[in-house]
């Protein structure tokens, strides 16, 4: 039986992680932002990480394959794929080290007009309790999740002032 209300909510909580953001930018600029690989490439991840990309198709069931290097020279093998598009509302996705990971986790991204600016919420459920306190203990997963939304604002933002002045 599945369960809706507060209880569903409650009995996921443990196993989440939810970030939040406005970003001064149209809502179809900000979802633009992760439907390319030149715009992902240029704001995924942490301050100081880099990301480079092996593959890359959006689209329901494509996946994206590629490398995140930290700032201390540490590669970490990433994988995605994409579970639901909604344009330009919605993007739900599987993420893990690689193809048929055991610990991949799912992320749902809403993107929700406010006035000129969009929120942007992402919501990760991990498959336990425990690998999601890893995930923030070790990975350093809330303060990097703010990080990467951070890194997008300022980048559509730059995006949206740059091409402004053209």
């Amino acid at each position: 039986m599945m369960t809706t209300g507060p209880q569903a909510q409650s009995d996921t909580a443990e196993r989440e992680i939810v970030i939040s953001r406005v970003i001064d930018a149209p809502r179809e600029l900000v979802f633009e932002a992760f439907t390319e690989v030149r715009h992902l490439s240029a704001w995924w991840g942490p301050e100081g990480f880099t990301t480079t990309t092996r593959s890359f198709e959006f689209r329901l069931g494509g996946e994206w394959v590629f490398v995140m290097h930290g700032p201390d020279g540490t590669d970490y093998s990433e994988w995605i794929t994409w579970t639901e598009i909604v344009v330009p509302e919605r993007i739900a996705m599987l993420h893990g080290e690689h193809r048929d990971d055991p610990n991949a986790f799912e992320s749902v991204l809403t993107f929700a007009p406010e006035g000129d600016s969009t929120r942007i919420e992402m919501r990760t459920l991990f498959p336990t309790t425990e690998l999601r306190d890893e995930a923030v203990s070790t990975y350093g997963a809330i303060e990097g999740g703010r990080q990467t939304l951070g890194n997008l604002a300022a980048y559509v933002e730059r995006a949206l002032r740059d091409g402004q002045q053209n």
